[in-house]
């Protein structure tokens, strides 16, 4: 990993990984959700679900590490991606996962917007449209 300024982790995780990005949290796994959520709703962006994997596995019986997906978007921005290329609807609306690792970091990973642009083949000028996932995890994990 390597440190960028402001003293943030950020990682592009392994090519296996297909452009998702990888960034501390210096909050738990609760609180940056919270965090995330205060910070959607003052923008304006939809919170359409929240997953939470580890609830749910604890409900069965099974122990993982919190582990929360939220799966948030904005029509007005969406809408135009998936007019210009249908295929991007696969991956909206857009999705955020808050996990906490064996030694206990959290980290919030999401989907390149970069990946999401050459996966799709999208326009540069509707880029902006989903570049905002960058901004919301800097945010949440600071």
């Amino acid at each position: 990993m390597q440190p960028l300024s402001g003293g943030d982790e950020r990682t592009m995780a392994p090519a296996t990984s297909k452009g998702i990005i990888n960034q501390t949290s210096n909050h738990s796994v609760d609180q940056t959700v919270e965090k995330l959520k205060n910070i959607l709703q003052s923008k304006g962006v939809t919170l359409f679900a929240m997953v939470d994997h580890s609830g749910e596995a604890e409900k069965a019986g099974m122990k993982m590490r919190s582990t929360k997906l939220l799966i948030f978007g904005s029509p007005k921005a969406g809408t135009p991606l998936m007019q210009a290329r249908p295929s991007i609807a696969i991956d909206l609306p857009l999705k955020m996962l808050v996990w906490e690792d064996d030694q206990g970091k959290v980290w919030i990973s999401y989907n390149s917007s970069d990946y999401l642009k050459e996966r799709h083949g999208l326009p540069q000028d509707l880029l902006q449209n989903i570049a905002i996932v960058e901004t919301l995890a800097s945010k949440a994990g600071e």
